[in-house]
């Protein structure tokens, strides 16, 4: 938006964080209009970049296919097609028949439906990390790798820049896109960043016979699983129910640079033998690795963005659920908006950080939650669904009583509230 005086830190370099182990996915239905936008700025800005900049984003554009096992998920999956229809993205509902046509490798005898996205796509995120730097720089940014932030300054209102190992820099603004570490960087300066990393892992396979770059991406979320082709083979990935907390935030060992976590197979057995079921041709092809590297999550499952509410110009852009890479143009975008315009022009409400309480920022609390958060992402988002981790943590003086008289609780700003009655169930 035409500022020059902009400067990139990075504690080591580009990408080496969380980046470059990431899927790369770009599926560019969200559950929000604003959030699809968003994404959809992504895609465009991705395309284009090779010619701005001379590098590749690695981006393709393949399409997607999401299948169903259960008929709740297929009515999941039609109203996802009546979204994309009302946001103006391509979407078709298909037979399992006609899913196996869009990717011949995988079974579909168990299966009740499924839908195309043509628009959806992926990325190579360390070629579009690189690609975008070099945009920056063209542009008049200055990037600075082998810098890190050891304090962030303010006058007590405001923030006026941050020290470094190299030295300190004023700023008018700061803008806070650490990542696992943005909880750490807004402690700082008294800015609660509530998220929290939890092991994730993907396997990638050998060669299989019909794989080929242009296959879609597959979704089977009652499988928990996504399906991406990678050099003839596959990447196997996923969100299991029930997700592995790594260590607290403030307990990131540094440096901590393109390096992954332990294997732990028991734990991805799950995602394992539903990829088997979904992909037989898996059953005679051989593993070139299993990754397993930390990736930050919010309490919502939803990003963070925007001005923190209690020290003015310090900026958030971060927890971004394994939706990084899908959504990192348009994040920055948006955030360029906030920063030039003072607001952005979308209705960003539902990523905005004010929407969190300082409890948010617990880190037992948060260690609790995330365990639950990484498998919302294929749950069937039922009307009303609670979330069940990490509770109770508040409950008031009549709790007792609401609960004798046959409360069903759901949480609100951490409270226990009780959302109906219903009569005890019968005694057998």
């Amino acid at each position: 938006m035409g500022r020059t005086d902009v400067v990139l830190l990075e504690q080591g370099q580009l990408s080496c964080g969380t980046t470059w182990h990431a899927a790369g996915l770009v599926g560019q239905l969200r559950a929000s209009e604003s959030g699809t936008r968003l994404v959809q700025y992504s895609t465009q800005l991705y395309a284009e970049l090779e010619a701005e900049t001379g590098l590749t984003a690695g981006y393709k554009q393949c399409g997607g296919v999401t299948v169903a096992r259960t008929e709740d998920r297929m009515t999941q999956l039609r109203r996802t097609a009546a979204s994309a229809a009302a946001y103006n993205l391509d979407c078709e509902l298909l037979s399992p028949e006609e899913a196996f046509e869009r990717y011949p490798v995988m079974r579909v005898d168990d299966l009740v439906g499924a839908i195309w996205l043509p628009a959806d796509g992926k990325a190579n995120p360390t070629d579009l990390t690189m690609a975008l730097a070099k945009g920056a720089r063209q542009r008049g940014a200055k990037v600075f790798e082998r810098v890190r932030v050891l304090d962030v300054l303010t006058d007590g209102s405001a923030v006026t820049g941050v020290r470094t190992d190299a030295g300190e820099i004023e700023a008018e603004i700061v803008v806070n896109c650490a990542g696992q570490w943005a909880k750490a960087i807004g402690a700082m300066a008294g800015v609660n960043v509530p998220l929290y990393s939890a092991e994730h892992f993907y396997v990638v396979t050998e060669t299989i016979a019909g794989v080929h770059p242009d296959l879609p991406i597959l979704r089977d979320p009652d499988g928990y699983t996504y399906f991406k082709e990678e050099v003839g083979g596959l990447v196997i990935g996923g969100f299991e129910p029930e997700a592995k907390p790594w260590v607290a935030p403030d307990q990131i060992p540094y440096p901590f640079e393109f390096q992954l976590l332990d294997e732990d197979w028991e734990h991805f057995e799950i995602l394992m033998e539903n990829a088997l079921l979904r992909i037989p041709a898996l059953e005679h092809t051989g593993l070139k690795k299993l990754y397993n590297g930390p990736e930050s999550f919010t309490p919502d499952n939803q990003f963070i963005l925007g001005e923190a509410p209690n020290c003015a110009n310090f900026f958030v852009g971060a927890g971004f659920n394994s939706v990084g890479i899908a959504s990192a143009g348009g994040a920055g975008r948006a955030l360029a908006e906030w920063i030039v315009n003072g607001s952005p022009t979308t209705d960003l409400t539902g990523v905005d950080i004010r929407r969190f309480a300082p409890f948010n920022g617990n880190v037992a609390w948060l260690h609790d939650r995330v365990a639950e958060i990484l498998g919302v992402h294929y749950e069937i988002p039922w009307p009303n669904r609670e979330l069940t981790t990490a509770r109770p943590f508040r409950r008031s003086p009549v709790h007792h009583l609401l609960a004798a008289a046959g409360a069903n609780f759901g949480s609100r700003m951490g409270w226990e509230r009780a959302n109906f009655f219903a009569p005890q169930a019968p005694s057998r």
